[in-house]
């Protein structure tokens, strides 16, 4: 359990507060790119670390990002004019580029100088791999960009999505590191599943340069099914997906992952990705379509937004009868799962969002949340007493690679790989 003060610390991301700085130092997903889909087109809203933004996407492609209300009287920038590089405010017509600078300010005379004095607030972008990354932390200390398998592999070979999840960042990220829970929350099949139940995974993991790296051996009968997983600072799970659930090869094996990027406190984006090891095997519409509504955020599961149908309102789908006869849980989707503990999780007083870890329990197959937890606050403390915290080099984490096999049992995991 922590104490109500490190849950605080943990947890809160504002820009004063200490996770906040932290988070701030690392490049992060400020939307996806299908979301600004032409040049000069309409700007979105945009919420990240706590701060509300607009994001435009300019005459020249590149993706601006800044303050979502103009220095001038604060009137909101999402009704702006996007044109000409950049977004014009149609309060009174004054003008910014993608840096901030005030470049037109049509209201004042055309000798004044006043608008080399007014800037807006403005953050750097990168996109890649499908996503538009944003950095929000001081100019002097901005990472190298990143270089994950997702940006590297070939627009045929990767798909990114995002959903929206209602609770705070932190008991989401460590749903996304837990393998335990997958012997039970997403379990499909209840009547072929008492060798899942009769005996707990063993979970194993190291510390990295990026993170964990670890892994989760199920046993079942004379056979073993071993899994690796990644956590990379500060909110990032990396799993593979090779073999199918008795054995053989599927279609097309892919490295997965998801990224979870608070949107305030008490909300958050999850950001999940897919590409394929096989440059012979591009990921397909058919494939993406298949685990996409497997995880339940199919284009048929989605409300605008990236508003998931099935959500705390309508009980996430739960059908206690599929309950009973087929699923352990009887929701439907694997995230909408996660959901469906994840934001309903006892809050703080105050924060409904954001659970209490004054008054949980963990145990021996908690050892990686403990380990997750341990690594943020030793950022945390790194980046107070001015050292550089994990991972913010993305060199770190290149070319880390997950992987799972099924062995005969009591076979050493490091055979497996």
């Amino acid at each position: 359990m922590l104490k109500p003060e490190e849950n605080e610390r943990l947890t809160r991301v504002g820009p004063r507060t200490p996770m906040g700085r932290l988070l701030r130092r690392y490049w992060q997903p400020a939307c996806l790119s299908e979301e600004l889909p032409e040049n000069d087109g309409a700007p979105i809203r945009v919420r990240l670390l706590g701060e509300d933004l607009v994001a435009y996407r300019a005459s020249d492609g590149a993706v601006g990002l800044v303050d979502a209300y103009c220095p001038h009287r604060r009137a909101p920038m999402f009704f702006g004019r996007n044109e000409d590089c950049g977004l014009r405010c149609v309060y009174h017509g004054w003008k910014f580029d993608a840096r901030g600078a005030c470049v037109d300010m049509p209201s004042e005379p055309p000798d004044s100088l006043f608008r080399h004095k007014v800037t807006m607030t403005a953050y750097p972008t990168w996109e890649a791999g499908g996503i538009v990354w944003a950095y929000l932390g001081p100019s002097e200390h901005r990472p190298a960009l990143p270089e994950s398998l997702l940006v590297r592999a070939p627009q045929t070979h990767r798909f990114a999505s995002k959903t929206i999840q209602s609770c705070n960042w932190v008991q989401a990220l460590e749903g996304g590191v837990d393998s335990v829970h997958f012997t039970f929350l997403h379990n499909m099949n209840v009547g072929q599943s008492g060798w899942l139940l009769a005996r707990p995974p063993d979970v194993e993991f190291a510390w990295t340069e990026y993170g964990h790296a670890g892994l989760a051996i199920h046993h079942h009968g004379d056979r073993d099914y071993v899994r690796s997983f990644h956590y990379v600072l500060p909110a990032q799970s990396i799993r593979s997906r090779t073999i199918g659930p008795t054995g053989e090869a599927v279609d097309i094996p892919t490295v997965t992952a998801h990224i979870w990027v608070p949107i305030d406190d008490e909300s958050c984006w999850v950001y999940n990705y897919g590409c394929s090891y096989d440059e012979d095997k591009p990921i397909t519409t058919a494939f993406r379509h298949a685990r996409e509504t497997l995880a339940g955020r199919g284009p048929q599961d989605m409300l605008p937004g990236y508003l998931p149908k099935r959500n705390r309102s309508n009980d996430y789908g739960l059908d206690r009868t599929v309950q009973k006869t087929k699923t352990f849980t009887g929701i439907p989707g694997v995230n909408t799962q996660d959901f469906a503990v994840q934001e309903n999780m006892a809050g703080t007083m105050g924060s409904p969002g954001i659970v209490d870890r004054s008054r949980e329990h963990l145990a021996e197959s908690d050892r990686v949340i403990i380990g997750m937890r341990r690594l943020l606050f030793e950022a945390l403390n790194d980046l107070e007493e001015g050292r550089m915290p994990r991972a913010v080099d993305p060199i770190t984490y290149r070319d880390i690679r997950p992987g799972e096999a099924i062995v005969a049992a009591g076979t050493p995991w490091h055979v497996a790989f």
